[in-house]
């Protein structure tokens, strides 16, 4: 049978924190079919979260039968599977049954805080320890469910990230001879691997308590990592690009050039900015990750920023307090108001990331007069979200000695224009939306294009186009008396746990 389409189409799949979604674009980029399901998020405790990771693999069978079949789109049609997944977030599963034995344990999750030096690993893992990396999440999975050790060093667990996770259920999983491996952009987000060298490093294995025998081979990102398993509606197809979810949407914002640097308001606020061959640490408080790597060539690095509540401050703001009736909301009421009354939120639910990293931080809301209402919470909340990604941006322009001259967004909450102004605003940069800002997903996709010999980086390059550009229109004072609230409140907000 021959395609119906005149180029071979790619499928690529992005495993969110709070979703899954399967996007199938052709050989131009431009979107063919997509299909999106959302996963159950549980909290047995006050800082934990977690994920039933069977649902998570359930979806994404879902997501791509749904996706294809809405355009009677077959095997024949596709060349190729990119795939990009949320970070940190580790899962163990008997290699026998392909059952996991415990539930997945998010990134945003804190039960793996550490009280020791945070920078201890730093120059040879370019990550903080603490709860962030997904290493001290396997051993904490290891050490609370019984036997599990044993079985671990008898060879029957297995683990990883959650493209682990579901690369070895794409290529057969416990009926099949599956690919048991990794990126080397998820592998730098475990607290295991050495930055320099990209191989798993045996005396910090032994320190987090993670057998190195049990961990997956680390690849390249854009390569081989074999085919989808004979059976299902995806048989044969070669998966060729896998990448962490923030390096995907680098990728995808074509960030190419040294220097290059994008943010994503999703659940969190990632930036990273690419440093080029040569890893940078950090001395204001980012870490540094690898950014990608084509097989056969040196990995590109980014000095990277991580916010933990972005988008997710608008969802609490609607389903736990009733602030907003949808998330639309905090645009219309935040717009009725020309500030926010003196009021400042600190959503520092577990404690704040990058750049100060206080575990000890709580969510704040100060200011609060009888003048204040809804209209100014949902101010607040979008400049919370503003003047926390000013926060990483001037330290990163610190440990880069650049300073930034735009600002590239993606992500769900972009399409909030208020913030976008309120971004340019506090930066007194310009902010530039791209005409496709599902950049994550779509830098899988690209990543599988470049990996299967379809595409090169300009040709990537020449598909990225800006919808809008937002130029600040705040004066130096008013910009400088909103910065000094800000941490103020955010001092008030540690101590707290």
């Amino acid at each position: 049978m021959t395609s119906r389409f005149p180029e071979p189409l790619i499928i690529a799949i992005d495993q969110g924190t709070t979703s899954t979604r399967c996007v199938i674009t052709d050989g131009a980029g431009a979107v063919v079919s997509s299909a999106q399901y959302e996963h159950q998020q549980i909290l047995p405790r006050q800082g934990w979260v977690e994920h039933d990771a069977r649902e998570i693999w359930a979806n994404v069978r879902r997501t791509v039968t749904v996706a294809m079949v809405e355009q009677d789109i077959t095997v024949e049609d596709v060349g190729a599977l990119g795939l990009t997944n949320q970070r940190e977030t580790a899962v163990v599963w008997d290699r026998a049954t392909g059952e996991p034995i415990h539930n997945a344990i998010v990134w945003q999750d804190t039960r793996t805080a550490d009280d020791g030096d945070a920078r201890r690993w730093l120059a040879r893992t370019g990550l903080m320890a603490n709860s962030y990396p997904a290493g001290p999440k396997i051993a904490w999975i290891l050490d609370h469910v019984d036997g599990a050790r044993e079985r671990a060093a008898d060879g029957e667990l297995l683990c990883g990230t959650m493209d682990t996770w579901l690369l070895w259920n794409l290529t057969g999983g416990a009926r099949g001879n599956p690919v048991y491996a990794t990126d080397v952009t998820n592998a730098s987000r475990t607290l295991l691997m050495d930055l320099r060298t990209q191989t798993w490093d045996p005396e910090l294995c032994e320190a987090v308590g993670v057998p190195i025998s049990m961990l997956p081979e680390i690849r390249a990102s854009i390569g081989e990592f074999g085919s989808v398993r004979h059976r299902g509606l995806l048989a044969g197809v070669p998966i060729t690009g896998v990448l962490g979810d923030q390096q995907a949407a680098l990728f995808g914002q074509a960030c190419f050039a040294v220097g290059d640097a994008k943010n994503t308001y999703g659940t969190g606020l990632f930036l990273l900015l690419n440093t080029g061959e040569t890893p940078h640490l950090s001395e204001s408080g980012l870490l540094t990750t690898v950014a990608w790597q084509v097989a056969g060539q040196a990995p590109v690095y980014a000095l990277e920023g991580s916010v933990a509540v972005g988008g997710s401050l608008i969802q609490w703001l609607r389903d736990q307090l009733g602030v907003l009736r949808t998330a639309a909301d905090s645009e219309t009421l935040a717009g009725q108001v020309e500030d926010s009354g003196g009021v400042y939120i600190v959503p520092a639910f577990s404690g704040l990331f990058a750049p100060r990293w206080r575990p000890d931080a709580r969510g704040t809301i100060t200011g609060l007069t009888r003048f204040a209402d809804r209209r100014h919470l949902a101010r607040a909340a979008l400049e919370a979200t503003a003047l926390q990604t000013r926060e990483v941006v001037r330290a990163m322009e610190e440990d880069s000695g650049v300073a930034l001259e735009r600002l590239r967004v993606d992500g769900g909450m972009v399409a909030n224009e208020l913030l976008m102004q309120i971004q340019a605003d506090v930066l007194g940069t310009p902010v530039e939306r791209p005409a496709n800002v599902e950049t994550t997903v779509l830098g899988a996709g690209y990543a599988a294009a470049v990996g299967a010999g379809w595409a090169t980086l300009d040709d990537i390059a020449a598909r990225v186009t800006v919808d809008r550009t937002w130029e600040s229109a705040m004066g130096e004072e008013r910009r400088r008396a909103l910065i000094d609230g800000w941490n103020i409140a955010v001092a008030a907000s540690f101590g707290q746990a």
